[in-house]
């Protein structure tokens, strides 16, 4: 094993949002800092903008299996590549509501309270949205909570079909609102003439993980990314708890590198089980899980996708994916509880339609999908100990049974209603299952008791003070809306206090005192 690597200051696990956000906070002190991320960069490619290669041939999705809690194999929906998930995401960046840093009663359980108020992060939103650069008008959405400062830029336009389905919408009295975006629309439309939803790309307008934070950071000579560098243990030492050394495989060659500190954010799955895995004889539960909750507490929006057809409309748009309705997200009129978030989808073509329905001719697929509108549904999932990531040998088991289905149900009834009264006479829907990661998180949360979280509100893991865990896994509950940007915010935040607690000042020290276990 090779261990000759020159230790860096900071040793990041992973460039989605949290890794890269992270390595965009902290690149201006000067710190020598290492990415290592397990999958190589998406490069700019025919295949991007191909529908179906995508979507029916699974193009850039990953060849592996995990496990259900029949120990049924899955193929997973998850992508390994410079930028994470977030190269495929939909690029809405939104703010969790006031209410979801509280308690929160659902139908059919409680969210809990996150460790902190919603005015300790909004600062850090704020921040966010400058360095994701998005788009949007935060006045039109009376669900959305204060803002210090206005978005960077005015919201992209809806076009001139989708304007009218919000038109009427808004004549039965509900209060569509532009979804908060991260695209550059001119740069996408110079290359594009496809959605961004679930679309990779390279450098064309999509304000991701890669193009708005790790682009800022590689800036600096201080940052490096290693690509194809797939960790596979952590080790820390019995005495002090610190997190001596990295192992990772790069290029078949197993290898060893120190750092006196280290951030994971390998994401929601990939943390936990790499947590797991670096059990010992003095950690037989894996590290920073005192609490036996590393891998609990699993969480994966309940979603649908809603297609509304009338023979009468003409969808000639190609993007869409313009606005969102909050007006059943904090209480139902009827029931009084929440039910979720509505927001259009990316534009359903027929080679997209295909991919799931592949008896049905392509002339058929294509005649549904030019007089539909596509609109995605997203409840809560609410964080249930026994919905867990575990591990057995080289397997990931993945035991989640959905909760709080009622209410997505009465979601997805609603939004049927409205759209039949706007004029679509057929609205199907379909269920999301686990084969889409539908903003998985919950796995490493932080609290304020280290006998029921594995992390501290800063992240830092309770067990191991050189250990941050800063990506989706964090966080307590899933709320109802995209995480990106929450998890944007914490990362700017948990950077904020490395930097404020001079812990990058002692990184020398640290790595002195750090031993060999």
């Amino acid at each position: 094993m090779r261990s000759d690597i020159p230790a860096p200051d900071i040793l990041i696990i992973g460039s989605g949002i949290g890794g890269a956000t992270m390595a965009a906070a902290l690149a201006p002190t000067g710190a020598s800092i290492l990415i290592l991320e397990a999958g190589k960069q998406i490069i700019d490619s025919p295949h991007n903008s191909d529908q179906v290669s995508i979507f029916q041939h699974n193009y850039f999705k990953p060849d592996e299996e995990w496990f259900d809690q029949n120990m049924k194999p899955f193929r997973p929906g998850n992508y390994y590549n410079i930028g994470g998930n977030s190269k495929f995401y939909g690029a809405v960046l939104a703010r969790y509501r006031k209410e979801d840093f509280e308690e929160m009663q659902h139908l059919d359980g409680v969210s809990p309270a996150w460790p902190f108020a919603y005015n300790i992060l909004e600062p850090w939103y704020s921040k966010a949205e400058q360095l994701y650069q998005v788009r949007g008008n935060f006045a039109e959405d009376p669900s959305e909570p204060h803002h210090s400062l206005a978005y960077p830029y005015p919201p992209i336009p809806d076009e001139p079909c989708i304007s009218s389905v919000r038109d009427k919408l808004i004549a039965l009295g509900l209060k569509p609102y532009s979804l908060p975006l991260g695209v550059d629309i001119d740069q996408w439309r110079k290359t594009r003439n496809t959605p961004w939803d679930a679309h990779p790309h390279f450098f064309e307008g999509k304000m991701d993980a890669e193009t708005a934070a790790l682009s800022q950071a590689l800036k600096y000579g201080n940052v490096q990314i290693q690509t194809e560098s797939k960790v596979v243990r952590l080790n820390a030492c019995q005495t002090t708890g610190k997190i001596t050394d990295v192992e990772f495989i790069c290029q078949g060659v197993h290898q060893k590198i120190k750092s006196p500190l280290v951030i994971l954010s390998a994401g929601a799955i990939h943390s936990a089980v790499l947590l797991l895995r670096s059990s010992s004889d003095h950690y037989p539960a894996g590290l920073a899980n005192s609490s036996d909750m590393v891998g609990r507490n699993f969480m994966n929006h309940n979603a649908s996708a809603l297609i509304a057809f009338s023979p009468t409309f003409n969808n000639d748009s190609f993007y869409q994916k313009t606005f969102g309705l909050n007006d059943f997200y904090l209480s139902d009129p009827e029931l009084s509880c929440p039910l979720g978030n509505i927001q259009l989808l990316g534009r359903v073509s027929e080679n997209i339609l295909k991919s799931s329905l592949q008896r049905v001719p392509k002339c058929a697929l294509r005649y549904l999908s030019k007089h539909s509108i596509d609109f995605y549904a997203m409840s809560e999932d609410l964080p249930e100990r026994d919905n867990r990531v575990m591990i057995e040998g080289d397997k990931i088991i993945l035991k989640w049974k959905r909760n709080n289905w009622r209410s997505h149900m009465l979601l997805v009834k609603r939004m049927k209603k409205a759209l039949k009264s706007c004029g679509f006479p057929l609205v199907f829907s379909k269920p999301f299952d686990k084969r889409t990661p539908s903003h998985q998180c919950g796995t490493v949360r932080m609290g304020v008791d280290p006998k029921l979280s594995p992390l501290d509100p800063f992240c830092r893991a309770w067990n191991h003070d050189n250990l941050f865990v800063v990506d989706a896994s964090f966080m307590p509950t899933s709320a109802a809306v995209n995480p990106s940007l929450t998890i944007a915010a914490q990362a700017l935040r948990v950077a904020d206090e490395i930097i404020r607690s001079e812990r990058l000042a002692s990184v020398t020290s640290m790595e002195n005192s750090v031993g060999t276990g």
